[in-house]
């Protein structure tokens, strides 16, 4: 009976009639890692950078570029993407930034936009160097001719040396990419440029796709294979990934903003102007300072643009014969030759093939009438106030007008009354009372004088 019993409790059910605590857990566990295993399992999105570059290509652009493909590397992004809009820039910087892109790990696509955009010259270069070359409709890229570094026109041997270096480039990059190598010299060689449609369907082409805007750039890329430069393939996932921006920061925006040949400008001439003011008037310290501050500050912007220094010269030039008009009789000579220099110097100060890298006529004009007519009337003041006699001290005591109080024997002493005052005086020859005199020297509290018919004696 009590085996009976035994097994008998062995299959009765449990109170209640549900499931044990361990079959219910056992349960969960199991349908949990049914429905979590696959998203465990799945991949995290993608990531894409996108970084805005819209200026010219000098080094503060290039900091910029190679700080976004240092940081697209170090949080593994599926893909950099470069929006460019720029007219040029220096040919070292865009070494430097094509280098950097070369050997990035990143996968970089450069995408000329929005609508209406260029990349010329620079641009073109950093173009075809990308993994991914894109433009939007209405761009352009091409007109990659080279120009002088500081600006002034190169001899017909330099510049074809500069036209064959940066050609064989341009092969290099387009090679590379397997692009059309023909073209990419030609933008070189005779600064042509394509349009969107042209640079598509050219054979072999010399971008590779255009797109609307970045998110019809991202779903055209994903799942495309693209070849790298040192030949390796890599098929792009981009579809639902994260999309972050990454901006200039505050000093590259500042740098950024100051290297522009308009800014430039305006800071040579304050500076300029500034430290004249100082030297007329010394201890007034805020024109200096000031002064100083844009001087350093347009030598700074002179590094990163295509400055030509004879231009420099000629603005010199003109501001030395300025104030030398207001000191040399010239009948306006000097004038006119000082404003011709200014006006001449400002319009070759950026000699460069872009609108972009030249300093606008429409500033140039007035500044240049500013600064001549500012100098002018500073020097004006400053020759006057040295004409201008002294009223205080011993020097302002020379050539004042008195009347004789007492008589003035010759070589003796008599008083005289002077501004008011009542002074020893003597005299070379004998003076009566009540005669004008006239000041002519000071030893101490004694006056010299001299007989004066004509003047009277001023009053304070």
């Amino acid at each position: 009976m009590a085996a009976m019993q035994r097994r008998g409790v062995r299959h009765l059910p449990r109170a209640g009639g549900g499931p044990g605590p361990l079959l219910v857990l056992a349960a969960a566990v199991i349908a949990w890692l049914t429905v979590a295993a696959p998203v465990l399992a799945a991949d995290p999105p993608p990531s894409v950078l996108v970084a805005h570059v819209d200026t010219l290509i000098h080094p503060v652009s290039a900091e910029f570029m190679v700080s976004a493909i240092e940081r697209a590397d170090a949080g593994g992004a599926a893909l950099l993407v470069f929006v460019l809009e720029t007219p040029g820039g220096l040919v070292e910087s865009t070494r430097t930034i094509v280098t950097r892109m070369l050997a990035a790990k990143t996968p970089i696509a450069v995408f000329v936009a929005p609508s209406g955009a260029r990349a010329a010259s620079a641009g073109f270069l950093i173009t075809i160097a990308a993994d991914v070359a894109a433009m939007a409709p209405g761009t352009h890229i091409g007109a990659a001719h080279p120009v002088s570094g500081q600006g002034e026109q190169m001899d017909e041997t330099t510049a074809a040396k500069a036209a064959a270096d940066v050609a064989a480039y341009a092969r290099t990059l387009a090679s590379g990419r397997r692009r059309n190598v023909e073209w990419a010299e030609q933008a070189v060689r005779q600064s042509r440029a394509f349009t969107e449609q042209e640079a598509l369907t050219a054979t072999p082409p010399l971008i590779d796709l255009v797109a609307a805007d970045v998110p019809d750039l991202l779903r055209q890329l994903d799942g495309r294979e693209i070849r790298r430069f040192d030949g390796s393939s890599r098929t792009l996932r981009t579809a639902n990934a994260t999309v972050s921006t990454m901006d200039l920061t505050f000093r590259q925006r500042v740098l950024g903003t100051l290297a522009h040949p308009n800014i430039a400008y305006i800071l040579l001439s304050l500076g300029v102007l500034g430290l004249t003011i100082e030297l007329w008037s010394p201890g007034a310290v805020l024109p200096g300072v000031v002064g100083g501050i844009c001087l350093l500050l347009a030598f700074f912007t002179f590094q990163v643009l295509p400055v030509n220094y004879a231009g420099v010269l000629l603005i010199l030039l003109g501001l030395t014969l300025l104030i030398l008009e207001v000191k040399v009789t010239s009948y306006g000579v000097l004038a006119v030759g000082g404003i011709t220099s200014l006006l001449l110097g400002s319009m070759i100060l950026m000699d460069a093939p872009t609108p972009e890298l030249q300093v606008s006529l429409s500033l140039i004009i007035p500044v240049v009438l500013a600064l001549a007519a500012i100098l002018i009337v500073l020097v004006r003041l400053a020759v006057q106030s040295q004409r201008r006699r002294s009223v205080t001290g011993t020097s302002g005591m020379l050539d004042l007008a008195g009347t004789a109080m007492t008589a003035i024997p010759a070589g003796g002493d008599g008083r005289v009354q002077v501004h008011g005052e009542i002074w020893t005086a003597r005299s070379s020859g004998a003076i009566a009372p009540g005669e004008a005199v006239r000041v002519s020297g000071v030893a101490g509290l004694v006056l010299t004088v001299r007989r004066d018919s004509v003047s009277k004696e001023l009053t304070p």
